[in-house]
């Protein structure tokens, strides 16, 4: 039977993600628009966004949290740009991210040792075979491959190396042992359901340390630089970008700190996204025909979940087709360079209610397509 109920919230793309329940434009009404992002203002609207970041993540005090442009991928390519090159890297690479840092650290970089540690679609490389020796640069969620690294016992306290992690699909949902990590960066308009074109970029003191101490031998765009007379620019960590933020973006990213701190903060936030995954769970246990696409509940992501459906690649394409002409689900195709299937999205922001309602719209598109 056809169900009679659609979520409420249609979007389950995995970036950008589902606004948080509730949030309307009105929210945004006393935006400081027209005014300098260096003005005492809007420098202190940033501020605030670096401050209760900090808090709400458990982020150390002696660790920088700073805004960065180009999302992500800005803060991720301006982390290894800064601090790459001292030594050899390990670079661990387990869905199509992860490829695009190790491309860039030897086709771009042009680094000489690299030790690559590789794993296909749904699975975990062995991480104990990474040499700490070096710095070592991994994704901590597979957005496009449905797998995380469940934790950070692989990651000794006695490193040489710094270790870098992009965690855009893993903050806000996912613990992140701080004192494993040297370098780390998400964006705006993943778990939060935030803006897009803003990145978040975090320092340990031992990657600051590396940047003050050593001078890589490319040369640094200015939207990448973080080196100001020889020193760290620590104003980009106080709410001083480098270049022209958007207060408006910046103005929506508090409303969701606002609503996440409702739900119970950080704790509240996993909750919520490891409730949803439950969701899908119990759906591909009792359905034969849809699997995840991680299949060692181990490391199986609790935001960007992969799943695989017993139909040929076409008719997987005309499900999600018709889910989206439904008016039920949005943005639900697997990654263009994954392999075909569908790719919900679980964080925090997605009501538990929706999921289960979709569900019922997964089983019936299923066998509507069978029949074709």
């Amino acid at each position: 039977m056809k169900p009679d109920r659609k979520p409420v919230n249609k979007c389950f793309s995995s970036g950008p993600c589902a606004k948080y329940p509730g949030y309307t434009l009105d929210v945004l009404k006393d935006a400081p628009l027209g005014r300098s992002h260096r003005s005492a203002l809007g420098k202190s609207r940033l501020h605030e966004s670096i401050v209760r970041t900090k808090k709400l993540l458990g982020i150390p005090d002696d660790y920088l949290v700073g805004i960065v442009p180009g999302s992500d991928t800005g803060a991720f390519e301006m982390l290894m740009w800064n601090v790459l090159g001292e030594r050899g890297v390990d670079v661990i690479a387990f869905e199509s991210f992860g490829k695009g840092w190790a491309y860039d650290i030897e086709n771009e970089l042009k680094i000489s040792v690299i030790n690559k540690h590789t794993a296909d679609y749904g699975e975990l490389p062995d991480l104990s075979k990474v040499n700490f020796k070096n710095d070592v640069v991994f994704t901590w969620n597979g957005t496009t491959s449905g797998v995380r690294i469940p934790d950070g016992d692989w990651i000794p306290d006695d490193r040489e190396g710094l270790t870098l992690c992009d965690a855009t699909s893993a903050v806000f949902a996912m613990e992140i042992p701080w004192h494993k990590i040297d370098g780390l960066t998400f964006s705006w308009q993943k778990v939060l359901g935030g803006e897009a074109a803003h990145g978040m970029l975090v320092l340990s003191p031992r990657a600051v340390q590396r940047i003050e101490s050593y001078t890589p031998p490319w040369p640094i765009p200015k939207v990448f630089r973080l080196r100001k007379k020889g020193a760290l620019n620590r104003e980009i960590f106080e709410g001083s970008t480098i270049n022209t933020p958007s207060l408006l973006c910046n103005e929506d990213y508090l409303k969701a700190l606002d609503w996440a701190e409702s739900v119970g903060g950080l704790k509240g936030l996993i909750a919520r996204s490891e409730e949803n995954l439950r969701v899908l769970e119990d759906f591909v246990e009792k359905h034969p025909w849809i699997h995840f696409l991680a299949k060692n509940k181990a490391y199986r992501s609790n935001t960007s979940v992969c799943l695989s459906v017993d139909l040929e690649a076409d008719k997987i394409k005309a499900m999600v087709k018709m889910l989206a002409d439904e008016g039920v689900a949005y943005d639900i195709n697997s990654y263009k360079e994954a392999p075909v299937g569908l790719r919900i999205w679980c964080g925090a922001t997605v009501e538990k209610s929706d999921l289960e309602i979709l569900c019922q719209w997964l089983e019936w598109a299923y066998e509507q397509v069978k029949k074709q």
